[in-house]
This record gives structure tokens, C-alpha cells and sequence, in this order.
């Protein structure tokens, strides 16, 4: 729908353009009331990003050319992105009651997300995550995350009085399935919009797809979800069509080094990866989320949420770290090659 589309990217444009003008990367969204507009529930870590050239064989060494220290983990690049495309987000996390996590938290309320629901576990370290890129944009992870770092049902509940009707949950099913569940469930029933980030463990998979408005899939996940390797635009709408019949009315599935499908019962679309320079995957789908809340939030259709999705993506893979930088101008200038792409 060429039309369609265009129409969509120029109302964003002269909407980033306002943005720019006034000197924020906030956009205007229309609130159900007051509190956040979404609660991520997800990973926090210390975020260590070292870029090499290669990364060095057994007893050899490589120099770092490149050093990040930055606020990370799923759940919080997905609420920072969240702020910077406007939205008021709330952080669901666990971090230990050390000066990292303390770091952490400070750099979070900067971001402007609230992190009134994040558990501090006093004797246990905050998380800390290595991402090693090579010249290839490859990335390697070392993952220091202690078991006592993951969110449990009780922190749920503590974090209960943020879903209210009309609001976004964001729920990272790479959390235990126990807490995940509780979370999906808990929303659902205060009336709140559940995402499901990822693929559901299978012992409660029915009871979050039957709870979850919007199902998100990275490559590896989507195969989870189909019991196969999703490789082809076709095999991801096949797979994105049998999930919409099992409960959520969106779904958003990655095909390795192909691009994105988002589906909705009567219709999908399908958007090829962008021409542009990748520096580092780590974060992409985290942007690619947020966006995707982002537009629906607006009440936007489908069509323009995916769009918006895959530009917050491709405005993330430009720089090592997942930390996103969701500034008015990175996010026009993807939605102006998605656009161009449409018209070819």
C-alpha cells in the first residue's frame, strides 16, 4: 500500500521535525492518565561494550579500540527507547545493592524512566554483560547474571499497582516462566495491553498466548514458536497466521538477515532490512519493541507501527551497545529509506 505509507511517513517527518525544533526527542502522546504508559518487565545490567578488530585466538590478545560502560540489559534498552520515542515507562527489573546498581538506577531516572518497581537483592552483585564486537559487526556476550538478578512472582506483585487499564506491559520471556506468566496474567486482568517479547517456555506457552495482545519473535525465537527454522518472508507468515488463531491480535516475527514480519488477522507486511552500515545488532529488537508500542499506543494500524518498529531497529545497529539513541533525526531518516524502499 504505497499510499498508505507515504502518508504515514510524512506525518512522522513533520511530527520529528517539530520535535527537533523544540529540542527534544519526545513525541506527543495522546495519555490515558497519569502514571506510565508501560512497564517493562525485563533484564538490567551493567552494559561493558568492547570493539576489537578480531577477536583474538586461545593465548593471544587484541586491542580494544572502542569501550562502552553504559545502563543495559533487555529491559531497560527497551524503556530507554521507550522515553526517547516519547512514552512514559516504568522499569520492572532487579538490580543488587551494590554502587553499580545503584549507577544503573540513577542513569535510568535520567533516562526519564521510572524505576520506582525495580527490586534492589541486598548480597547479590548487579548484572554485567560483555558485548565484544569485531570489525564484522559480530558480536560475542559473556554474561555474568547471578540467579538472585532474575525477576520472581513476588516482584510482580510488588509492582502490581502500575497496570491499570489501557496501559502497555511489556513482558521479556527470557525472565523465569513464573514470573512471566504472573506478569501477562496480572496485566490481562487490570485491563492493561500484554507484549510478549520473545518465545513463551512450553509449559505455560498456551496461558500467555491466551493473555497476550502483541507476540514479538527475534529469528531464533520465531523457530521456537513455529517448531521449525523460520527462513523466508512466506514461512513467517505461515508461522505469524497460527499464532494470531491461538490469542494475540499482532505478531511481529525477525527472518535471519531478511527483515521483519508483522501480521494482524486481515492483513501483514513484510519489511527487508535496510542498506545501512551494522555496527552491532545487540539492541535492535529491544528499538524494534519499543517502537512498535510506541505507534500502537498512538493508535496507530499495524502498517504504521511496523514501520516505525523497524526504523527504531535500524536506528540502533549504527553504533556498538544496545543503548538506543532514538534522536528525531535517526528515526526520520530510517522511515525515509523504508519509504524510498516502498516506492521501488
Amino acid at each position: 500500500m504505497p499510499g498508505r505509507a507515504m502518508t504515514f511517513e510524512a506525518a512522522v517527518s513533520s511530527k520529528l521535525r517539530a520535535m527537533s525544533r523544540n529540542g527534544t526527542s519526545q513525541a506527543r502522546v495522546r495519555r490515558p492518565g497519569p502514571g506510565p504508559d508501560v512497564i517493562v518487565f525485563g533484564q538490567i545490567a551493567r552494559d561493558l561494550v568492547l570493539v576489537v578488530d578480531m577477536v583474538p585466538t586461545a593465548s593471544r590478545s587484541a586491542d580494544v579500540y572502542q569501550r562502552r560502560e553504559l545502563l543495559g540489559g533487555k529491559g531497560a534498552n527497551q524503556a530507554v527507547g521507550l522515553a526517547q520515542l516519547g512514552l512514559r515507562p516504568a522499569l520492572a527489573g532487579v538490580v543488587g545493592e551494590d554502587q553499580v546498581g545503584q549507577r544503573l538506577l540513577t542513569q535510568a531516572s535520567q533516562d526519564r524512566v521510572d524505576v520506582s518497581a525495580v527490586a534492589r537483592r541486598p548480597g547479590v552483585r548487579t548484572a554485567l554483560i560483555v558485548d565484544i564486537v569485531d570489525a564484522t559487526g559480530q558480536w560475542r556476550y559473556l554474561e555474568d547474571v547471578p540467579a538472585g538478578m532474575l525477576l520472581t512472582e513476588a516482584d510482580v506483585i510488588a509492582a502490581k499497582h502500575l497496570f491499570l487499564p489501557g496501559r502497555w506491559v511489556s513482558v521479556q520471556l527470557q525472565q523465569p516462566p513464573a514470573a512471566a506468566l504472573a506478569a501477562a496474567t496480572l496485566a490481562h486482568r487490570a485491563g492493561a495491553k500484554v507484549v510478549l517479547d520473545g518465545a513463551p517456555d512450553e509449559d505455560c506457552r498456551d496461558a500467555l498466548l491466551d493473555v497476550a495482545d502483541v507476540v514479538r519473535a527475534d529469528a531464533r525465537e520465531a523457530g521456537l514458536l513455529a517448531g521449525s527454522p523460520v527462513t523466508t518472508a512466506a514461512e513467517a507468515e505461515k508461522a505469524a497466521a497460527e499464532l494470531l488463531r491461538q490469542g494475540p491480535s499482532l505478531v511481529a516475527l525477525a527472518v535471519e538477515d531478511a527483515g521483519n514480519l508483522v501480521a494482524w488477522p486481515d492483513g501483514c507486511v513484510f519489511l527487508p532490512l535496510p542498506d545501512i552500515p551494522v555496527v552491532d545488532t545487540t539492541g535492535a529488537g529491544d528499538a524494534f519493541v519499543a517502537g512498535l508500542i510506541t505507534a500502537l499506543a498512538q493508535n496507530g494500524d499495524p502498517q504504521r507501527a511496523a514501520r516505525l518498529a523497524a526504523a527504531a531497529a535500524g536506528a540502533t545497529v549504527g553504533h556498538p551497545g544496545g543503548r538506543p539513541t532514538l534522536t528525531p533525526k535517526a528515526v526520520q531518516d530510517q522511515l525515509t529509506m523504508l519509504a524510498e524502499s516502498t516506492r521501488r
